[in-house]
């Protein structure tokens, strides 16, 4: 961790999280004792091979999952003991997510796919300056069918931040882009997390994007096997793979 995370409140309070999932006699661990601090502000990319854990430790720290043992807190809540309701206000409240699929709706625009999550927030950016922010001012009354898919992945992203956040969590969010695209959606990331001061944490299977983070994480068959901390980050322009 470096002197200015130390700086940071802790937001996410992680000891010995276990997930295991079981399907008739076969009993899978997906997570084996995950100890994770994580800081206001934080960027952070996840690392690690398919099936390691990522997107398992991911929902988790997002409330779509609970823990099947351990500790998890976010801030002052107790996330691994929560009831459905209590998870669902976490998420509405606190937590933006953007995957590798784009999930709008075909049938709205792109203003009004975004004005769906503003609906719900109780401080919400509105949706023409969220689409602002992802550099798409001039596609706010185009269907996703209109758009390409780095610009449909925007309209994600905006719909993820309009509601302003305290955390963003991203799942393979360049995974389905070409590469100028996806470091066009990394710059949009990053600037949510600078200009926001949002905690971002994303994951990839693309180890080149480690280099725009404060600190790297990689997992390894459900474990936690590496915490780097990026002496010098780069920008996502500097960014080849």
């Amino acid at each position: 961790m470096s002197p200015s995370a130390a700086a940071r409140e802790l937001v996410f309070r992680a000891r010995d999280v276990r997930k295991v999932y079981t399907s008739g006699a076969v009993r899978i661990e997906a997570l084996k004792g995950i100890d994770l601090d994580v800081h206001s502000g934080e960027f952070i990319v996840l690392l690690g091979a398919s099936g390691s854990g990522k997107s398992t430790l991911l929902n988790i720290l997002g409330g779509l999952d609970i823990p099947s043992s351990g500790e998890l807190r976010w801030r002052d809540h107790d996330l691994a003991r929560a009831d459905e309701r209590e998870l669902t206000r976490f998420r509405r409240e606190h937590v933006g997510f953007v995957f590798q699929f784009y999930n709008l709706i075909g049938s709205l625009t792109a203003r009004e796919n975004v004005a769906l999550v503003t609906d719900l927030a109780d401080d919400p950016l509105r949706p023409e300056d969220a689409l602002a922010m992802v550099g798409l001012s001039d596609r706010l009354d185009h269907f996703p069918a209109q758009l390409s898919g780095g610009e449909q992945q925007r309209v994600a992203i905006a719909r993820a931040v309009a509601k302003r956040p305290d955390v963003l969590l991203c799942d393979e969010p360049t995974g389905a882009l070409d590469y100028p695209t996806g470091k066009l959606v990394l710059e949009v990331i990053q600037k949510i997390n600078q200009e926001l001061g949002t905690t971002a944490l994303v994951i990839t299977h693309n180890a080149a994007i480690g280099g725009m983070a404060d600190r790297v994480l990689r997992l390894a068959d459900g474990r936690l096997v590496a915490d780097e901390q990026n002496a010098h980050k780069i920008t996502p322009s500097e960014l080849s793979w």
